[in-house]
């Protein structure tokens, strides 16, 4: 199985408002980056979108180092909750239902798929490709 990093990063202006993501993907010597925007969204989402979308762009099943900024992304796969919206019907633990299910679950499936390690990085630390991935997502909002 072949070994990636994937770097991802989601941003807002004002929230819910104008939102950006970004994802950078490092096989060997090989990069890509992706970018993209949506006029009306929230940070959670563009964080969310920004890791799928990097997800999205193996054609084959890989060992993954996801790494993100987004406590919410990578507790909600390294602390299980997840497997708990899921027993639980896409409901919180106070009941409410859970928010982007429709992202949640294209990212589950491609957990499934891919053998993924959930990273957490400092965000605005000075890590040189969760830095890119803000300035590309910022960027994308700038575009629209």
């Amino acid at each position: 199985m072949q070994e990636v990093d994937i770097y991802s990063d989601g941003a807002c202006s004002g929230n819910p408002g104008p939102g950006g993501w970004a994802c950078v993907l490092i096989y060997g010597m090989h990069r890509r980056e992706k970018y993209g925007a949506d006029p009306l969204t929230t940070n959670q989402k563009m964080e969310l979108q920004a890791a799928l979308e990097g997800l999205k762009m193996l054609k084959r099943p890989c060992k993954v180092n996801l790494h993100s900024d987004s406590a919410y992304l990578i507790n909600a796969f390294n602390q299980g909750w997840i497997d708990r919206w899921l027993q639980n019907s896409w409901q919180t633990s106070k009941k409410m239902p859970v928010e982007n299910q429709d992202l949640w679950l294209e990212l589950w499936q491609q957990n499934s798929v891919h053998q993924i390690k959930w990273i957490k990085v400092k965000g605005h630390a000075g890590h040189a490709e969760n830095e890119r991935c803000d300035f590309l997502a910022r960027q994308a909002i700038a575009m629209l």
